[in-house]
């Protein structure tokens, strides 16, 4: 049985919420991409960021530049990337919406190299009301013997 919905979202609501998430997803992928890149090899650089995002060298530079700006990395010329605290916790939060997204799609049979490439969009439209239910849900789709509760 569907909920009554006493607040309806309007369209301006509704296309607000899906633009501001498409503003953040290149910040999110490439704060996600240089912890990663740090994590594995301990530092990120330009040449290696572009190979990782499939994008150019001048396509990643304009792009760092934008998050040095926005407060998310700092480098100099010719230097690695580092993150800044925000910008490891953006990364961190991104990294954790991807597995919650990718575990439910998983879950619910979708596989695996669509689910990964699925997660990686779904990841940044996603808001913590909907993140926290797909938590639920993947506690409940993993151990179904344990749910005793009649909902």
């Amino acid at each position: 049985m569907s909920k009554e919905n006493s607040n309806p979202i309007t369209p301006s609501e509704r296309f607000h919420s899906t633009r501001k998430a498409h503003q953040d997803e290149t910040a999110e992928d490439y704060v996600e991409a240089i912890a990663q890149l740090i994590d594995e090899q301990s530092q990120a650089r330009v040449g290696e960021l572009a190979q990782v995002m499939g994008v150019s060298h001048v396509t990643v530079t304009r792009i760092i530049a934008r998050l040095c700006k926005e407060g998310l990395v700092t480098t100099e010329p010719h230097k690695p990337i580092y993150l800044t605290d925000i910008g490891r916790e953006v990364a961190e939060q991104a990294r954790e919406r991807h597995i919650i997204v990718l575990n439910f799609l998983r879950l619910i049979g979708v596989e695996e190299r669509q689910a990964q490439i699925d997660a990686e969009g779904i990841e940044h439209h996603v808001s913590a009301e909907t993140l926290d239910a797909l938590v639920r849900l993947n506690k409940k789709l993993s151990n179904p013997g344990l749910n005793t509760s009649s909902e």
